[in-house]
């Protein structure tokens, strides 16, 4: 799949889905030349113009003017008379904060290396991916950048990385080490991004590129509420279907940022790496640097494509926990049933009607431990909360056991409470500033991660209850942004590397509980959605989608985090109306249709039940029990989107073999004499016919995508509707 062409120093990287070409050319300079569809060969036809550009400089060595490296595009561009943002950026000994990198050598090999202490996509097959390793040598430092190109067998993606090695006898200081850096072209780029708030993560924005660089990203210590880790450049003419898309995210979970720029001459330079606001990395001799791993895909059709590429690479080359292929099971969390204020007498109600409904997991949610009776004390210290639970957590997991369902419980490991045990004994532990009393947040401290003490004392305390306790899945949540990045452990000089060393010192320990407990299903979450990355998702396969459980509010969330990740990764639950968030009244088909287009569960006590609704609860969690497969896994469309002008949302699911689709379609707002929305499905087989659930008739493919169906007038008529269509191959009539 990967070619290197001496002649012309021309790499060529192609599955026969893309290509991706990069050449060496004067000074040994790598540049980019083409990433995009596929193309049989590459004979030189792109070739950057030698051109004179005022106040352009000329590369030193050159004897001509017009070559330029502020107009040359570049692969791991480092500064050096490129006025555009570098991908590194280092400051010497003698204080010189600059670095000129040559290609030295490469290397193709078989297969997909693992980043030490980093989250990374993997091949189990040798033959399913190839990598392309270049070093990128500064003479005068002995500086080395191995720039590194993945490429799988059978999805539109390069996955990219850069190990940055000091190899000279001086010690040199980082301040910028990006993941990728790509320049393209003269073209009519717009970029396409996710942002939002607690509560409102992963809206979609689109805007279009202009003179100038758009930056998004984070230094909140994780990736964020505000700005997911991924963007895309499309055109204006891209749409779900059509059109070009070039997607880029990061698999990281701490601080990132992710660039557009747009130079005066109309080329676009896309960066994606470790945000380089309060970053620096001291580099021993000898020593090497590890950015994380960034993800390019492209579609040429539209952005359900792009969609699809990234689904499929994340569960089958990302996620390495043993349930990533396993159906979800559908859940009950007593926090908005009870929040703090519970006891074994209180939850064993709620435990009895969610086995009699055919849940499988109860979860038991914050407050169970230390004196924990609000969210002012306690993080920190993980044991039982005394005579709170009758028979404790050991008794409480019997009975969930022996009323037939697996019992889950609620950690966060990251934080500790003022009033806390752990704090009295360990008040340095905490991220704090010199000589000054901490921020709070939500009441708590952040735990100083990157501290070797920190992470084996907590790890301890976790590994003791779970050892004693049969507990099958664990909710680990985070419910604060990292403020006071500041480790007593570290000398001044090492103070910038705090926060990229919390995110490793999480990873590893994350990676010691996950495999010491395989059985354990591991759940992320961040106050809902503030940790939505591809970074959590290696360790723990699905991430509690937000903490806003008001379906027409996830309509945008749910649509928006499915540019990215599949449904299987996206927690949903069903939740007491009013909703706890903004108050808004939705019918209970409603909020299911939403949290059944993920992994379903359920947050609202079901002791306050009509037996009516009971019905209703059953009826749906027998429907998704027999249509979870095809849900959590099927592939993705997206047909309407919440966040264009018409009255519709819809999505779907289809099978690989295009037998089996189920599609939701949803109206938020009622109508009078309402205009009549035609509904098109995507996905299946032209030539195949089908029966539709709620239809009456067989159908072809191509009729039900192409022709489609009115929508009933009753989904106008009150707000917040949804109808379920369950599509079956069938023969032909």
């Amino acid at each position: 799949m990967i070619t290197y062409e001496p002649t012309t120093q021309t790499f060529h990287l192609t599955n026969g889905l893309i290509s991706y070409v990069l050449q060496i050319t004067a000074y040994d300079v790598l540049t980019h030349v083409y990433f995009g569809q596929a193309v049989a060969e590459i004979n030189g036809l792109r070739r950057y113009p030698m051109l004179d550009r005022s106040f352009a400089p000329n590369y030193a060595p050159a004897t001509t003017r017009g070559y330029s490296l502020d107009t040359q595009p570049q692969e791991y561009p480092c500064g050096l008379g490129d006025y555009r943002s570098p991908a590194v950026d280092v400051r010497r000994a003698d204080g010189g904060q600059y670095v000129d990198l040559h290609y030295r050598t490469h290397q193709i090999s078989a297969g997909k290396p693992a980043l030490p202490g980093l989250p990374a996509t993997f091949a189990t097959d040798q033959d399913a991916a190839e990598t392309l390793t270049i070093d990128l040598e500064d003479p005068t430092s002995g500086l080395v950048v191995k720039v590194q190109y993945s490429l799988f067998q059978s999805l539109p993606v390069i996955t990219r990385s850069a190990e940055i090695q000091n190899n000279g006898t001086q010690p040199v200081t980082l301040t910028k080490a990006l993941s990728a850096s790509l320049d393209l072209p003269l073209d009519d780029w717009e970029v396409l991004h996710l942002d939002g708030s607690w509560g409102r993560e992963r809206q979609i924005t689109r805007q279009r590129v202009t003179p100038g660089t758009f930056s998004l990203g984070s230094t909140r210590g994780t990736s964020s509420h505000q700005h997911n880790p991924f963007l895309a450049l499309t055109h204006p003419t891209t749409t779900e279907d059509q059109g070009e898309a070039i997607g880029l995210t990061l698999i990281y979970s701490g601080n990132h940022q992710m660039t557009v720029e747009e130079d005066q001459f109309g080329s676009v330079r896309l960066q994606a790496g470790i945000n380089p606001e309060h970053f620096s990395w001291q580099l021993q001799p000898q020593a090497s640097f590890q950015t994380p791993e960034a993800v390019l895909a492209y579609s040429s059709t539209g952005l359900n494509a792009m969609s699809q590429a990234y689904h499929r690479l994340f569960l089958d080359h990302l996620m390495t926990s043993r349930h990533t292929h396993e159906v979800r099971p559908i859940l009950i969390n007593n926090w908005e049933a009870t929040y703090f204020d519970f006891t074994t007498e209180r939850l064993t109600p709620i435990i009895q009607q969610a086995a009699r409904l055919g849940i499988e997991i109860f979860v038991l949610d914050d407050g169970w431990f230390g004196h924990r009776a609000n969210d002012r004390s306690s993080l920190g210290d993980w044991f039982e909360f005394p005579g709170k639970l009758t028979g404790g957590l050991a008794g409480l997991a019997q009975q969930v056991h022996t009323s037939g369902m697996k019992f889950g419980l609620w950690f966060e490991p990251e934080m500790v409470s003022p009033d806390s045990d752990l704090y009295r004994q360990h008040p340095d532990w905490a991220l704090a500033l010199p000589d000054t009393t901490p921020l709070t947040g939500r009441g708590q401290y952040v735990l100083d991660f990157s501290r070797q003490e920190v992470r084996d004392y907590i790890g301890a305390e976790m590994r003791t209850l779970l050892d004693r306790v049969p507990i099958d899945y664990i909710k680990w949540d985070m419910n604060r942004s990292l403020s006071d990045v500041f480790s007593r452990a570290l000398p001044p000089e090492q103070q910038g590397e705090v926060a990229h060393r919390y995110v490793l010192g999480l990873y590893e320990l994350i990676e010691h509980l996950t495999s010491a407990y395989p059985n354990i299903l591991f759940e992320s979450c961040s106050g809902g959605g503030g940790r939505f990355d591809a970074g959590m998702l290696y360790y723990m396969p699905q991430t509690w989608t937000s903490d806003n459980t008001d379906a027409v509010d996830r309509l945008g969330i749910q649509y928006g985090t499915s540019l990215l990740y599949p449904p299987v990764t996206m927690g949903s639950h069903v939740s007491a109306v009013p909703n706890a968030q903004n108050g808004r009244q939705t019918s209970l088909s409603m909020r299911a249709s939403v949290a059944m287009s993920a992994n379903f569960g359920y947050e609202l006590d079901l002791t306050e039940l009509t037996d009516h609704e009971l019905t209703t609860l059953g009826e749906q969690i027998a429907f998704y029990k027999r249509h979870r497969q095809l849900i959590q896994f099927g592939t993705f469309y997206r047909l309407y989107s919440p966040f264009d002008d018409g009255a519709l949302t819809g999505w779907g699911m289809v099978d690989t073999p295009r037998s089996q689709a189920i599609f939701f379609i949803f109206t938020t707002h009622a109508q009078a004499h309402p205009r009549l929305d035609v509904v098109r499905f995507k996905g299946l087989a032209a030539d195949q016919h089908y029966t539709v659930s709620g239809l009456t008739g067989v159908f072809t493919g191509s009729e039900l995508m192409h022709v489609g169906f009115y929508l009933d007038p009753a989904a106008y008529y009150g707000d917040n509707n949804a109808r379920t269509y369950v599509v079956t191959a069938t023969d032909a009539p």
